[in-house]
This record gives C-alpha cells, structure tokens and sequence, in this order.
C-alpha cells in the first residue's frame, strides 16, 4: 500500500482521494479497459530484466546541477536520460 501512495503522491493526487482509492472494494474496480492476455499475447511475450544502475561520485558544473535539481524530484534520473540519449546518438554516428 505504501508503494500505491507514493505513486499517487508523484501524480498530485489528495490524500483524501488516495484514501478512497486503497478502500475500494476489488469488485468496484473497472478493468474493461485493460485488454486480456491470452495464449498468443504470452507467446510473444519476452523477459526483460531491468538495468542495474551503479553509484558513482561525479563532479558537475554547480549551474548544470542547479538546472536539473529545479525542475523537481527526479534529476539523476533526468541527468541518466540526457546522457543515454548523448551516448545512443554517438553510437548511431559510428555506425
């Protein structure tokens, strides 16, 4: 329950609101929306494992890091994107 708050809390939703939603009863919850996985969806399914990602100290310019840190929660993972797009582009050019 607690993973479902924060997640709600990243999406602005009120407590109030939050509340309501981890009360609901299973059975008021609508799921028409949500296609069924059958057989075939299975079939071409693949696994996926996520990237693991390790720590390291770096040394930014004080004005770069101001920019990310104000555009909210996030910024590693902000600074993470802007250099995987940097090192894909580099990548494609040696191609």
């Amino acid at each position: 329950m607690a993973i479902i708050r924060k997640k709600l809390s990243d999406l602005h939703v009120s407590e109030e609101r939050v509340a309501e939603i981890a009360n609901m009863p299973d059975e008021d919850i609508d799921y028409s929306d949500i296609p069924e996985l059958d057989e075939a969806w299975f079939a071409k399914a693949e696994l996926r494992m996520p990237v693991t990602k390790e720590q390291v100290t770096l040394r930014l310019d004080v004005d770069i890091l101001r920019f990310f840190k104000a555009q909210g929660k996030g910024y590693q993972t902000r600074i993470n994107a802007v250099l995987r797009a940097y090192v894909d582009a580099m990548k494609k050019g040696e191609a």
